[in-house]
């Protein structure tokens, strides 16, 4: 099956929560030819990033199995195309994220599903990678539904 639909994924940085998401989204999605694709931007990337992508996230997916390319892309900022090629937008953290939304990209703010996964300043990144794990879970099986 082809990939047909777009989900977006963002946080602030584009560099460990969203990116993990993405990634793992991708794996799945793809073993289960579900037809959706997901990508990530960030609303406020920080160019003190140590790198193009957190360990924290490398590691996760390393223990899941899940393979990563040697070469990683930086974090990418959002931009409204993002938006606009989109068909489910998700923000990984309410609190953080929907001012960013609503100041930066107000056309799209009804369009934006708001988790509430942690970033490290709140959470130990075990913690937030499981929680993240747990939802992406539940979007594929939403997907999954909507597909049969």
């Amino acid at each position: 099956m082809s990939c047909v639909n777009q989900i977006l994924f963002l946080c602030t940085g584009n560099y460990y929560r969203s990116r993990f998401a993405e990634i793992l989204f991708n794996y799945h999605a793809q073993r289960e030819q579900l037809g959706w694709r997901a990508v990530s931007r960030g609303l406020n990337i920080c160019v003190q990033n140590p790198g193009p992508i957190s360990v924290h996230t490398l590691r996760r997916l390393d223990d899941l199995g899940i393979p990563v390319p040697l070469e990683h892309r930086f974090p990418i900022p959002a931009e409204s195309v993002d938006f606009d090629s989109s068909n489910h937008i998700v923000a990984v953290k309410e609190s953080e994220h929907r001012r960013l939304v609503e100041s930066n990209f107000p056309l799209y703010r009804h369009q934006v599903e708001y988790w509430n996964i942690h970033d490290l300043d709140c959470s130990h990144p075990e913690e937030a990678l499981d929680e993240l794990e747990r939802h992406i879970g539940g979007l594929l099986e939403r997907f999954s539904i909507r597909v049969r």
